[in-house]
């Protein structure tokens, strides 16, 4: 496809799984039969995205406990009352707080992206949490005998190991999520804490080479749990210049939610980062009406009458279920607008004649 497009990540989990994820955590289930659920599903999801068209794949975070805390599931050393992210609805979710050192990821993305690639030949894409989500869990008031230095120093090496370990298990691309550098502006309009997360993410892109970081990409929105956002009212001119000077090869722009797409993209194009790729969002997964193909189709144009359409791409505007336990998006709702993703892009490109 001339115009590539994506999804971001997360696809409501099927039934089934819900289910089997029930019975594990009330101790019904083995996690041999929750490993076969998760598999299942996995399975599931890649068939029905190969079946709509989709020219790259994700495995749906089927089985992730959450975008964001997949590498520490399980761990020792962590209490549970930390850092809270307040959506709009008034729901909540709590990261947990670390406890000792040294840090370390107990799973690594890669092992959900080989798990996924033994059921499809087509190109897969792996989210990974971005380090400045993590390093949230460090507490303000320090750990003794483990500094913060020392935590940064720990988790920029497990970051780097857990992108690179996807990019040399053949991952189409590695998409950083980084919706809390949104919310960051929320916690301190000065820009300060955001800049600490654009800098910290730096020293981990850092690492890899041009050519590693032309795979390498950012995903930015409001949040997207329960169809609730945490920061959609903090204005994208606030976080867009200091977002794209991220060492990234591709930037996942939330967008078909905002109250006024074109200044976001005026927004955008005046802060074009240099040779990276723009893929803007075209479906709201917290809109529960479906975009039919012309609605995108037409959402495209207008992205490439202000975009340079080489530079351009699409996208979902967030994942449809972050959070294992979101079943605020049905299954066939998240589908349906993945495929008016993939046919309105196509439309798109050939009214473009790119």
């Amino acid at each position: 496809m001339s115009i590539p497009t994506e999804p971001i990540g997360s696809i409501p989990r099927p039934s089934a799984l819900l289910t089997a994820m029930a019975d594990h955590a009330a101790g019904r289930l083995g996690d041999d039969d929750l490993a076969a659920a998760q598999d299942a599903a996995v399975a599931d999801t890649l068939a029905r995205l190969e079946s709509i068209g989709s020219p790259v794949l994700v495995d749906g975070e089927q089985s992730k406990p959450s975008f964001a805390t997949y590498p520490i599931a399980g761990l020792d050393g962590l209490a549970a009352d930390g850092a809270v992210i307040p959506f709009a609805d008034g729901h909540t979710r709590q990261l947990p707080r670390l406890t000792t050192g040294p840090f370390r990821y107990g799973e690594r993305a890669a092992t959900y992206l080989r798990a996924a690639r033994r059921h499809t030949a087509l190109p897969v894409k792996q989210a990974v949490i971005a380090p400045s989500a993590l390093s949230l869990l460090y507490p303000a008031d320090g750990i003794a005998g483990y500094p913060r230095k020392a935590f940064v120093d720990d988790l920029v090496a497990a970051a780097e190991a857990d992108i690179r370990g996807c990019l040399d298990a053949g991952a189409h691309v590695v998409q950083l999520d980084f919706t809390e550098g949104r919310l960051s502006l929320k916690l301190d309009p000065s820009g300060g804490l955001l800049e600490q997360f654009v800098a910290l993410n730096n020293q981990v892109l850092e690492r890899f080479t041009d050519d590693e970081r032309a795979r390498i990409g950012v995903h930015t929105c409001p949040g997207g749990d329960q169809d609730s956002t945490h920061s959609a009212d903090v204005d994208y001119a606030a976080l867009l210049p200091t977002l794209f000077t991220l060492r990234a090869g591709n930037f996942y722009v939330e967008l078909a939610g905002e109250a006024d797409p074109g200044r976001v993209l005026d927004l955008i194009a005046a802060h074009l980062p240099a040779q990276a790729r723009i893929f803007v969002g075209v479906t709201d997964p917290i809109d529960p009406a479906v975009e039919t193909p012309e609605q995108v189709r037409d959402r495209v144009l207008e992205a490439a009458r202000r975009l340079p359409a080489e530079r351009l791409g699409t996208c979902d505007d967030c994942g449809f279920a972050p959070f294992a336990d979101d079943t605020s998006t049905s299954r066939d709702t998240a589908f349906a607008k993945i495929a008016a993703r993939v046919e309105g892009t196509a439309l798109a490109a050939e009214a473009l004649g790119v």
